[in-house]
């Protein structure tokens, strides 16, 4: 997909304050630790269509109004994923606005965990 300039820019600055990780490590830390979250921030579309098996879903154009209510401790943990690594470095940055003091993106999202192999599920 190309992406427009203005959008490049936003994830480029966004990027200087998100700390993201691979899909090796997120499986790793996801073993350490059963109550890190892993969530997907795509469209419903997207969730349905397919998405990590341990996920919870929380799409990023509601992420603001309902982040709190689904994890109201600003300590949990947090690996967000979505199709590339893009928009879960934008809802990264406005999650720690909000607080929020443990979260990651996960480096090139979707397409990278099924390229590990890592099991999926499709509500569809």
């Amino acid at each position: 997909m190309d992406h427009s300039p203005g959008f490049l820019k936003l994830i480029a600055e966004a990027r200087t304050r998100v700390r993201e990780i691979s899909a090796d490590q997120t499986r790793a830390w996801l073993k350490q630790n059963p109550k890190l979250v892993l969530l997907d921030v795509r469209e419903d579309s997207e969730w349905a269509a397919g998405h990590a098996a341990e996920a919870v879903h929380l799409g990023k154009g509601v992420l603001e109004r309902d982040l709190e209510k689904m994890f109201p401790d600003v300590n949990t943990e947090i690996i967000m994923y979505c199709g590339g690594g893009y928009r879960s470095v934008l809802t990264c940055d406005v999650a720690q606005k909000m607080g929020y003091r443990s979260v990651h993106s996960l480096i090139g999202g979707y397409k990278a965990m099924k390229q590990t192999g890592w099991p999926m599920k499709s509500d569809g």
